[in-house]
């Protein structure tokens, strides 16, 4: 008898926990219909009401523990979207924009209407060799990634795994750069050398999967580690394309590793002169090599036939002669673009639209269906150290920790192919 009380006592003590989720839960999605409805994007909206009913259909086959599961998703995701939603209901920080004073706003309306979409600006550093922006100090390991950290789970799954078919003059390398993989990635998935040669027809697995890093209404993210550039209109991811970054490399002399910071367009040219900076002049003499002080339009000149100048001083995002390149770390900082998608770039891109360049080698992500996904890249300029550490705070910071299976995390983690990976118990 008195196991049968107790036994009695457990399940009504879960029974109106379960009770207080599901209410939480209801509670949540009336709050945002009713509150913000109008700054949701139907997508995202339609990902949350995706959610919330599996945990009613779940709940309607007395499946009480996989209902509560995806009742607390659906308030999680609720909150991390009410963090992004606006100003007001985010969490205030120093690094914020301070807002636009009425003279600015008309400075910079005024200068809209004198600049066309081929505006020609000098495409040269004013500070011909400025400080690394991308110091601790730019960076603080715990305050930036856990603030940042918690912003993926409302972000998507983009690219696949597929086929892709060699066409003519295709190389490992030249395939890797437009998938947006390694060449280390086609060797493996294809059981081939890195330097194979390919034959026209001949058909290569790949993985491209990844987790969208950070969400802007309209502008540009860069995330250095999965080495990708993500532009947004009206709160949708238009284009993604991997890119071409600085060198990991660093020395006393020379630091060509990419700033992160927050940036604007100011400034964009078709066939562009190259004014070279000192550091790279330096540089050439150093390895006996003709300098110059600048390079004319033409195919000798690196910045290929597009280049958009960005706030942030010497980077530029360009199309380059190098096509093989990208989705390397082989640039001298700037932001280098296959031909192809930058001319499209070039052409949808405006004067004034905000970007960021961001560093984050670990993503997290929960899908609309309830899966997650974990994205761990090598840690190419060496800023945030114990990756593996990162990972596991981020799992264990969201909630997340009895819906894993950690045998796969510790093997995202070990084999940091920057791809993103189900990892759903």
């Amino acid at each position: 008898m008195r196991a049968l009380i107790i036994a009695t006592a457990i399940f009504m003590s879960a029974t109106i926990a379960f009770a207080d989720v599901r209410d939480e839960a209801v509670a949540a999605i009336s709050n945002i219909k009713k509150n913000h409805y109008a700054q949701v994007q139907s997508d995202e909206m339609r990902s949350i009401d995706a959610v919330f009913s599996l945990a009613e259909n779940h709940f309607r086959k007395n499946e009480l523990s996989a209902s509560a599961r995806y009742y607390l998703l659906t308030i999680q995701k609720i909150k991390v979207l009410l963090t992004t939603l606006s100003p007001q209901l985010a969490p205030s920080t120093n690094s914020e924009p301070q807002p636009i004073s009425n003279q600015t706003a008309l400075e910079d309306t005024q200068q809209n209407k004198t600049l066309s979409d081929n505006i020609s600006l000098p495409l040269t550093n004013q500070q011909d060799d400025p400080k690394p922006l991308h110091t601790n100090a730019q960076i603080p390991e715990e305050s930036d990634s856990d603030a940042a950290y918690e912003e993926p789970l409302s972000a998507s799954i983009i690219g696949n795994a597929s086929i892709y078919r060699v066409i003519r003059n295709d190389t490992m390398r030249l395939v890797a750069a437009k998938l947006g993989v390694s060449r280390q990635h086609l060797a493996m998935m294809n059981g081939l050398d890195s330097n194979a040669a390919l034959k026209v027809g001949q058909k290569l697995k790949y993985n491209n999967r990844k987790i969208i890093p950070k969400r802007l209404e309209n502008g540009i993210i860069v995330n250095i580690p999965d080495l990708t550039l993500y532009y947004f209109r009206q709160g949708k991811l238009a284009v993604y394309m991997p890119v071409a970054l600085g060198s990991a490399k660093r020395n006393k002399k020379h630091d060509w590793q990419t700033p992160t910071g927050k940036f604007k367009i100011i400034g964009k040219q078709k066939d562009p002169t190259w004014f070279i900076p000192h550091s790279i002049r330096s540089e050439l003499e150093n390895l006996g090599k003709e300098v110059n002080s600048t390079i004319p339009p033409g195919p000798e000149n690196p910045l290929g036939k597009y280049a958009v100048k960005t706030s942030l001083p010497g980077i530029l995002i360009h199309s380059t002669t190098k096509p093989g390149s990208i989705y390397s770390f082989a640039s001298h900082g700037c932001i280098r673009v296959s031909p192809g998608r930058m001319e499209e770039f070039f052409k949808e891109v405006k004067i004034n639209t905000p970007g960021e360049i961001i560093y984050r080698p670990v993503k997290l992500a929960v899908t609309m269906d309830g899966r997650i996904f974990l994205e761990v890249h090598r840690d190419f300029y060496g800023l945030t150290p114990e990756l593996g550490n990162k990972a596991k705070q981020m799992i264990e910071k969201n909630k997340l920790s009895d819906r894993v299976d950690w045998k796969k995390v510790e093997a995202v983690i070990k084999q940091k192919e920057g791809i993103a990976k189900d990892i759903t118990f």
